[in-house]
């Protein structure tokens, strides 16, 4: 491994989160093509995940789920949410009031100001959206095509 590829790794797997590059760009741990995407997500997930896509409310498989367990990245496995802090807010999707490990979750301004976008800062997946209730209460409202549910943990 080259001492640059080391670094960028060693960065993106410390506290200081993925590595950034000049300008906009970002490089994420893990990384894949679109076509390589196309084939390991279902049409939902890679409209979701990589298309910055939503799903239609009510219609995700987690949006009522009330086992226990761990939600991770459809894309990287990265640990996400836990349903511990699931919430059920009507909304339609799954609803957390705080992240598993706040160093798997970016969060960047929307375009309208209302809020933010979440995405996986592992694999750079776009996950939902992170607002606040009238109590000034975090919710982070996560399409179910961006998880998968790991029971009992």
């Amino acid at each position: 491994m080259e001492r640059r590829q080391f670094l960028q790794f060693f960065l993106a797997t410390s506290l200081l989160g993925p590595v950034l590059t000049q300008g906009q760009d970002r490089r994420y741990l893990v990384e894949k093509t679109d076509s390589e995407w196309k084939r390991i997500l279902t049409p939902e997930q890679y409209f979701v995940t990589r298309q910055k896509g939503t799903e239609r409310a009510f219609s995700g498989k987690f949006w009522n789920n009330r086992e226990k367990g761990t939600y991770r990245c459809v894309c990287c496995s990265a640990e996400l949410f836990r349903s511990d802090a699931q919430v059920d807010n009507g909304s339609g999707w799954p609803t957390f009031t705080k992240v598993a490990n706040p160093r798997n979750v970016e969060e960047r301004e929307t375009q309208t100001g209302r809020g933010k976008e979440l995405s996986c800062s592992r694999c750079g997946a776009y996950l939902g959206q992170l607002t606040q209730d009238g109590s000034a209460r975090l919710k982070y409202t996560i399409n179910s095509a961006a998880l998968n549910f790991e029971r009992g943990k």
